[in-house]
């Protein structure tokens, strides 16, 4: 049977940056627009191929692979004459990227892809470590029985800008993550996607491939894909314009892919059922010693990060910090495993992801919390804008007071923004062992979801948090055997159980945290770095004396909560004002009215009288 011809649809992409409304094409050219194109092709499949990846460790290293120069190239006149539109140099995949300094970050926005397939039925998310038959070297696997892409959607898939997610629970929405994190992960990605989209199967190879961009010289991102129709008892090649521009998209996806065959390619559907999305990832990057920075030996159940799990040691560290390093604040940094168990604030029902064969057991630090209590706060979001509640849950955590952990989990739409804010001051013994959890759908996340934007609502919160903080250690941190901020005042005229060495006596009277008399010396301390929490004082200017850090710190909060109070009266009396002008306006109206009713009814009586008098 002769392949499938469709028209008006190109094999080859090149992307061009495009908004989320687009919807004239996604940066395609048609092959056949002019004899350049063919000329092109002949460059493509003549270049040399990547038989050696290790050969150059500087290119292989992430943040070196951007460092190579570009070369003299021309361009011939594009389908629509001299119009001219963007382009995208292959370099800009790599600084792209660079918006995640961490891996873990663009792993996690693979995962919120799978995720957000929820809603088409997507039940699991499988991602895994494999080994490449071409020559042996790892590659990462992800893997999900969502709705899939058709040839049209995995086309806006691989290209900048488009995202068609437009739901307030979906967690993607600029169109930009599967770019930047498969970038970073590794050189070169390779995607799988089978789909039924109007009583049509379809099954669509797309490669994204840095090497191929950067051997072959290319000065645009040239994406080649091939699609089949698998309705009927096989798959089918559908032509978009010859079947010699498809015959050249599989020839190139077959030199730099991991993939010999166009046998091997149609393999990997098989494992992917009636519908979703294989994603493998391969030249993954090597860190600066030449060593690939995900490590896969340490865990046969996990992936770690090389350098984050090595940290440290090669030094001798004390009790302390190893019961540091075992809090899971810290085991986030270099444990795929921990970091994935709280990257979703509310437990899948119906949903699993699993690494390395094993499901991930998530996991809510707000459910292990000590005297727990949870504080509200509604943030002014402007005129015209609904009002919002954040619920916001505090307590120890179930390790304190041995181990002196804190801040604030932040969660957007469910997923981790900021694991383990830290808003005190660094040095300050206040809040130790006391974590927070909530999420902020009202502030929106950075485009690599590692932190939010610097915008008013946000100081606004990080100074609400560094009260609810405050105001929690007040009323409950004698619980964990620390003395509270007031016991002094309330102790001003009782004899000191203990009389302080002579070198203290002169700071008595400022208000720091100690444990009280007879509990162990160590509650309190920073266990970050062994030593007690740091009481550093600032000298007036004045001569009149010295604060400590706490006293201005807790200044500024009250500064900041006098702000917000004086915003709240400002948001009032300006919609006070609003609804008297409003009234005012009736009024005015009303008195319009009644005015031309009496001036109406003396004209009448006037004329009344003078009818009468006649």
């Amino acid at each position: 049977m002769p392949p499938k011809i469709e028209k008006e649809r190109e094999n080859v992409v090149n992307i061009d940056i495009s908004d989320d409304e687009g919807s004239a094409g996604v940066g395609m050219r048609t092959n056949n627009a002019s004899s350049n194109e063919t000329a092109s092709q002949q460059q493509l499949s003549s270049a040399p191929s990547n038989s050696n990846p290790n050969k150059n460790l500087e290119y292989r290293s992430f943040w070196k692979a951007g460092a190579y120069d570009v070369g003299h190239t021309s361009r011939a006149s594009t389908e629509y004459g001299e119009l001219e539109h963007a382009r995208v140099h292959p370099k800009f995949l790599h600084s792209n990227a660079t918006s995640h300094k961490w891996a873990f970050g663009a792993i996690a926005e693979l995962l919120d892809n799978a995720v957000d397939e929820i809603h088409n039925g997507a039940t699991f998310v499988k991602v895994d470590k494999i080994d490449m038959m071409k020559d042996n070297s790892p590659a990462l696997l992800f893997k999900d029985d969502g709705g899939g892409m058709d040839p049209e959607r995995i086309r806006k898939c691989m290209s900048l800008g488009y995202s068609s997610k437009k739901s307030n629970t979906t967690i993607g929405q600029y169109g930009n993550g599967f770019k930047t994190s498969t970038m970073r992960l590794g050189a070169d990605v390779i995607v799988f996607s089978r789909a039924t989209s109007a009583s049509r199967a379809t099954q669509s190879v797309g490669l994204l491939s840095y090497t191929f961009l950067r051997t072959t010289g290319q000065d645009d991102v040239i994406v080649p894909m091939i699609d089949f129709d698998v309705s009927g008892h096989w798959a089918e090649p559908i032509i978009y314009s010859s079947l010699d521009d498809w015959s050249a998209n599989l020839k190139i996806i077959l030199e730099w892919s991991p993939f010999s065959s166009k046998e091997e390619l149609l393999l990997q559907f098989e494992d992917i059922g009636p519908h979703g999305t294989k994603i493998i990832i391969y030249n993954l990057w090597l860190n600066d010693e030449g060593i690939y920075e995900l490590s896969f030996d340490d865990d046969d159940e996990d992936i770690r990060l090389r350098d984050e799990a090595n940290r440290g040691s090669l030094t001798k560290l004390n009790k302390k910090i190893v019961e540091l390093q075992s809090h899971i604040s810290y085991r986030i940094r270099y444990s795929l495993r921990d970091y994935i168990s709280i990257l979703y604030l509310r437990k899948f029902k119906n949903f699993s992801i699993v690494l390395r064969g094993k499901p991930v057991q998530q996991f809510n630090i707000a459910d292990d919390l000590q005297h727990s209590k949870v504080a509200t706060y509604k943030p002014q979001l402007g005129i015209g804008m609904k009002e919002v509640t954040v619920e916001t849950t505090v307590g120890f955590a179930k390790e304190a007071p041995s181990i002196a952990v804190n801040g604030f989990n932040v969660y957007h739409k469910n997923r981790l923004i900021r694991p383990f804010w830290k808003v005190t001051p660094d040095g300050s013994s206040k809040g130790s062992g006391v974590i927070g959890v909530l999420e902020a759908n009202f502030i929106e996340p950075a485009h690599d979801k590692q932190d939010f934007e610097r915008s008013s609502l946000f100081i606004r919160l990080e100074a609400r948090l560094k009260q609810i903080l405050m105001d929690y250690w007040k009323c409950h941190c004698h619980l964990m055997g620390y003395q509270p901020p007031n016991f002094r005042t309330h102790q001003a005229q009782k004899e000191p159980l203990v009389q302080p060495p002579a070198g203290l006596a002169a700071n008595m009277g400022q208000e720091v945290v100690q444990p009280i008399v007879g509990l162990p010396a160590n509650i309190g301390q920073d266990l970050s770095n062994g030593h007690t929490g740091s009481h550093e004082q600032v000298a007036c200017l004045d001569g009149s004396g010295s604060i400590s850090v706490d006293q201005i710190c807790d200044e500024n909060i009250q500064l900041f909560m006098r702000c917000e109070e004086h915003m709240q009266k400002e948001n009032e009396l300006k919609q006070m004002i609003e609804s008297l002008e409003k009234e005012l306006k009736e009024a005015k109206m009303k008195c319009a009215q009644l005015s031309s009713y009496l001036e109406t009814r003396k004209k009448q009586k006037i004329a009344d009288e003078q009818t009468e008098k006649v």
